[in-house]
């Protein structure tokens, strides 16, 4: 037998005799989000904290400075030799004599010799001339982990002991904590994920992300789970206001039951909201469209989690890598122009990262294998543009791997504390040095 409650249990209270409990009524409220593993914290702060029936999802976005962060995560472990490609170095085109980028092939950067973007990469280096887009080369952590999920765990919760007290806990979570209460209105949707989980990196002890893959899944289900789910909640959100007493445990229900349903209804309307940017058609592409629309809406939600996965490039890389590079770049562009189209382009900073990058040496099925150090993308007008830091040397190896220089926990504090004005020691367990990618002033 399951360990939870179940919503028609036979184990409901019977304290009010037909009526539809404030228990059992959080319980049948699992089916809110029909691929959303964070319903019940969510529904937990609606009918407590919530100040009106819908979700004070107005005009007024939250946050200090109503500031914006978009993350996107690179699954499978992105080739940054390919991807910021060092084509005057002769040991780059030793190593990878049937996978290297070409000097006439890489986009080239002003001011910048012997290294340029893959050939795909035009979108982004179009934002970096216009100032709008960074590069940070050389990210890593000490002792690189090449698993794919331990390391994915070890970015996602902003510590290189992942099993550590704040397991489970990741850094936008831990960030969150410190930064919003629980009963604050807006905490419900304070994090939305749209990379078809709950991201490990936006589970916090108290707050807890929206997460759906589509704005379709994202809606109350509760007419869709059970003919008497579905007759209770007419009954309750359909009583009289007279009856709505805050003291009443009836009316705690009903407006708990209101409050859910504006709610995903007002998210999944902001999400499908028409942009002025014509968008890609694919998966990265209609995630960042989505969130274009809940930003241009101007919701409350600080930081919003989207990915693409298909990085793990161990055969034939190059096709491969190079169509998913290419998404990456349209949709990012995109994005951003649409930032700049409808006026947001100043409150919005999006980074993008990938677990880790991979190996110098092409391998016998013409790809690449695990390797550790890797670049960071981070989009905005509040960035400084261009390269950051040192590309690493290709002679100076870990075990054939590249050599980070700049910690990842550095660019997720400059992130929080430099751009989202919160404090990042919770979120990354100590201090550690900033890459100064987010200008000084903004």
């Amino acid at each position: 037998m399951c360990d939870h409650y179940h919503p028609l249990s036979t184990d409901t209270p019977e304290s009010v005799p037909g009526a539809y409990t404030r228990r059992r009524f959080l319980g049948g409220s699992l089916a809110l989000l029909s691929t959303a593993a964070t319903a019940p914290a969510f529904l937990g702060r609606t009918g407590s904290a919530l100040a009106d029936t819908t979700m004070r999802l107005s005009s007024t976005p939250g946050g200090v400075d109503h500031r914006v962060l978009v993350v996107i995560q690179l699954s499978g472990g992105n080739d940054g030799l390919n991807t910021v490609v060092p084509f005057g170095d002769d040991n780059y085109h030793r190593a990878r004599p049937h996978l290297n980028v070409t000097e006439g092939e890489a986009i080239k950067l002003v001011g910048v010799d012997g290294i340029g973007l893959h050939p795909t990469l035009s979108p982004i280096g179009e934002l970096i001339d216009t100032g709008q887009a960074a590069i940070l080369q050389g990210v890593g952590y000490p002792n690189p982990n090449r698993s794919h999920f331990k390391s994915m765990d070890i970015w996602q919760q902003g510590t290189i002991d992942p099993a550590g007290a704040d397991r489970g806990k990741g850094w936008i979570g831990k960030a969150m904590d410190g930064a919003i209460k629980p009963t604050d209105p807006d905490a419900g949707v304070a994090v939305v994920a749209l990379a078809g989980q709950s991201q490990l990196a936006t589970v916090g002890r108290s707050i807890q992300p929206v997460s759906f893959d589509t704005p379709r899944t994202f809606r109350w289900a509760g007419h869709d789970l059970d003919d008497s789910v579905s007759a209770a909640y007419g009954e309750l959100s359909d009583a009289p206001q007279s009856l709505r007493r805050l003291d009443d445990p009836a009316s705690f229900v009903r407006r708990t039951a209101m409050d859910a349903q504006a709610a995903s209804s007002r998210l999944r309307k902001a999400s499908e909201a028409k942009t002025n940017t014509r968008f890609p058609a694919t998966g990265l592409g209609r995630q960042l469209r989505s969130v274009a629309g809940m930003i241009k809406s101007e919701l409350p939600t600080r930081v919003y989690y989207v990915g693409m996965g298909g990085f793990d490039t161990h055969a034939g890389q190059g096709n491969r890598h190079t169509n998913l590079l290419r998404e990456f770049a349209q949709a990012v562009k995109a994005f951003q122009t649409e930032m700049t189209n409808t006026g947001h382009a100043d409150r919005v900073v999006t980074v993008a990262f990938s677990e880790f990058g991979r190996r110098l040496r092409e391998n016998a099925s013409a790809g690449t294998d695990h390797g550790a150090a890797g670049p960071v993308f981070v989009f905005g007008n509040a960035v400084k543009p261009g390269l950051h830091g040192a590309h690493p040397s290709l002679t100076k190896l870990d075990q054939g791997d590249l050599i980070h220089h700049t910690d990842f926990r550095g660019v997720y504090t400059d992130l929080l504390e430099n751009w989202m004005r919160m404090d990042a020691s919770a979120a990354v367990a100590g201090r550690f040095k900033t890459p100064g990618v987010i200008r000084r002033g903004v």
